[in-house]
Parts: structure tokens; C-alpha cells; sequence
């Protein structure tokens, strides 16, 4: 899946989740990457993710390094919603830059485009100007900010709404 030689695209399986969960601990230690606080157990995670297009970028080397991680949530129970989902992508601090979010999003995009997903939706924080970049560089777009949409401990924060919509499913 991916075009980085040094990496592996996989599915996220049950014991990448020690990994997974630094990575994610390490995106909100930066304060601009989710309004999360505090990291799910495995089994809070895997019931809020799709059981399909979740992702790992593994170093391609004998200790098999998981540089990074990428799920699809659904956004609502509706049926009418079924093919809409919120992206997560997360690069572990010491792989960022590398081409590793990029993998990951290029390969989530295709595996939701297998899986009957006809739009993707990202909510970002304006700081967080690498992942808006990120997404756009996929074929996001920009639709909107959400303003003071929630607090983060005491600091109200916006939102970037970005939108991708597929032109192999659900035309």
C-alpha cells in the first residue's frame, strides 16, 4: 500500500495497541491534536473505530517499529450516514516529516473507498497547520472553521473542518 520503501501498511490488530496508544499519548501531550485527554483502553477504542480501515505504518526492520496509526469513526448511528466517517491520523514524534502521515492517509482513503465510505470528514485544530496541510495534499478541502467548539481544559478551541469526498463511491 504504501510508496515509502522503509515502510509497511497493515491492519491495526490487537497487539499494535501498546504502540498505537504512545502515539496517541504523544499527539495530546502536544495540546493540538485532539480534545481527548486521556487515552481509551483497547477495548473503549476498538468499539469507537470502524472494525475495517484502521491502519499501521510499520518500519520495515526486525524490531518491526510502528511509526504511526490511522482509523475511520463513524459519525453517526443513521443509516443515512453509514458511508460518512471522522479520520484520525496520528505520526509518532520521531516520525514525523517522513512521509509517514502521508502513507497512512493515501491508505486509509483507498481502504474506505473498498469499505462503501463515500465522504471523510476531519475536524483539526488551526495550530496543527502540518495536518491541515497533510489532509489537503489528500484531496481535503476546507470547509469551514467551528468556532469556540469546545474546551480543551480551561481554552475554548476552533476547529478546521475538512472534507473528502470520493469519486468512486457514492456517485
Amino acid at each position: 500500500m504504501s510508496s515509502l520503501m522503509y515502510l509497511r501498511i497493515l491492519p491495526i490488530l490487537p497487539e499494535h495497541w501498546p504502540p498505537v496508544r504512545q502515539i496517541y499519548r504523544e499527539g495530546i501531550a502536544t495540546g493540538n491534536a485532539t480534545f481527548e485527554t486521556e487515552i481509551p483502553a483497547w477495548e473503549k477504542w476498538d468499539r469507537n473505530h470502524h472494525s475495517h480501515c484502521r491502519l499501521v505504518a510499520v518500519e520495515k526492520t526486525k524490531a518491526a517499529t510502528v511509526l504511526g496509526f490511522a482509523a475511520l469513526s463513524p459519525v453517526s448511528s443513521r443509516h443515512v450516514y453509514r458511508g460518512v466517517a471522522e479520520v484520525s491520523v496520528y505520526v509518532a514524534a520521531s516520525a514525523r516529516g517522513r512521509g509517514v502521515g502521508k502513507a497512512l492517509l493515501e491508505a486509509l482513503i483507498s481502504e474506505s473507498e473498498k469499505n462503501g465510505i463515500w465522504t471523510l470528514q476531519a475536524g483539526i485544530f488551526p495550530e496543527n497547520t502540518a495536518s491541515i496541510a497533510l489532509h489537503k495534499s489528500c484531496g481535503f478541502q476546507e470547509i469551514g472553521i467551528r468556532r469556540r467548539i469546545g474546551k480543551l481544559g480551561e481554552k475554548w478551541r476552533d476547529v478546521v473542518l475538512l472534507e473528502r469526498r470520493s469519486r468512486l463511491v457514492g456517485n
